[in-house]
């Protein structure tokens, strides 16, 4: 049972990187010439209102992802890990979301973060790949 809450650490990590206010960019126009670059929490609903939806539903979806790991740690229920791994894959997706808007719109905190999340569902997958 232990060895099952070294699960909760990379998305513990993630949640942290996600509450820090340098993950969500958004480049504001400047009139005399050159954009300036402001960063937000993820969590923070300003790049929201700005069109930059992926911050915000990856920072939702990783606490359910938490709270889905956390469960599975208690009750050792295989199909939630499998059912975090399949939302982690989706919330991964939504963490390069800023690439849309180009390499402008992604911050080297967000970086962390997508490779956190790739690294869980790593984690998790081969796991429960040995465990069969």
């Amino acid at each position: 049972m232990k060895k099952r809450f070294m699960y909760l650490i990379l998305p513990f990590i993630t949640l942290i990187l996600e509450i820090l206010p340098y993950g969500a960019v958004c480049n504001f126009a400047n009139p005399e010439g050159e954009p300036f670059r402001e960063t937000y929490s993820y969590f923070d609903l300003t790049p929201f209102g700005y069109a930059n939806f992926s911050p915000l539903l990856t920072a939702i979806i990783t606490c359910i992802v938490f709270v889905l790991i956390l469960i599975f740690c208690i009750t050792g229920n295989r199909k939630l890990a499998l059912t975090a791994r399949n939302i982690l894959c989706v919330c991964t997706v939504f963490s390069l979301g800023p690439l849309v808007f180009g390499v402008d719109f992604f911050s080297f905190v967000g970086l962390f973060i997508t490779l956190s999340l790739i690294a869980e569902l790593l984690f998790i997958h081969f796991t429960l790949k040995e465990e069969k």
